[in-house]
């Protein structure tokens, strides 16, 4: 990651152009092309040879998007989105370590990225096992077992307030992930406060395609 920040920061290295757009005017990009993905009239903007070739050299995606690795959870599709627009993090269960953070932070510090996107979902599988884990008290074996014991503080705090239902868990989820990179990286924090940034939690709803906030830092 060190040389990755280095190649960034490098005179060499030509500085990715910035999005001139504000938090609210992204977070409004990104609900246009939510609602064009929900009533079926996709544009699928920037996906031509010449916008292609337009991005060798540089991006400057006006939003990153870390949302959960179900394949029924993509992105670009799901926005109507094309290349260069998001900056795009997945874990199961939107996980997030060290790596997640760091990928994060590159965004918004080397990037200009003005909008931070959690995006959980539906019947999460990540989320599923980690009530599954709670309720029982078995807990999955190897790795996976890493992802439920970091999911479990907001299947926790579900139950105590008596939502039992795992789509309950996921806006819970959602919410706890939202709060925690605001509370554990400075950058994220600094941005913030600052109205540089916003960071929105996003519940999608898989029947409907669309995705509802459910979580806001910052200004929109």
């Amino acid at each position: 990651m060190s040389e990755l920040l280095e190649a960034a920061a490098s005179p060499e290295t030509p500085k990715p152009a910035e999005t001139n757009l504000s938090p609210r005017e992204a977070w409004q990009k990104l609900r246009e092309g939510n609602h064009r993905f929900v009533t079926g009239t996709s544009s699928h903007p920037n996906q031509d040879a010449s916008h292609r070739a337009s991005l060798v050299h540089n991006q400057h995606p006006f939003a990153v998007i870390f949302g959960c690795s179900d394949s029924r959870l993509a992105a670009e599709i799901i926005f109507d989105l094309g290349l260069g627009d998001a900056f795009v993090v997945r874990t199961a269960g939107q996980v997030i370590d060290d790596a997640v953070l760091g990928s994060l932070e590159y965004s918004i510090d080397y990037l200009n990225v003005p909008l931070i996107v959690i995006l959980g979902h539906d019947n999460c599988g990540a989320v599923g096992a980690t009530q599954q884990a709670v309720q029982t008290g078995d807990m999955p074996k190897g790795f996976v077992r890493d992802l439920v014991e970091r999911i479990t503080p907001s299947v926790l705090t579900s139950l105590r307030n008596g939502q039992e239902e795992v789509n309950d868990m996921v806006v819970e989820h959602v919410k706890q992930t939202a709060q925690r990179l605001v509370e554990n990286s400075r950058s994220i924090a600094d941005a913030v406060k600052n109205q540089r940034v916003a960071v929105v939690g996003l519940a999608y709803r898989l029947e409907e395609g669309r995705a509802d906030l459910v979580s806001n830092f910052g200004t929109l």
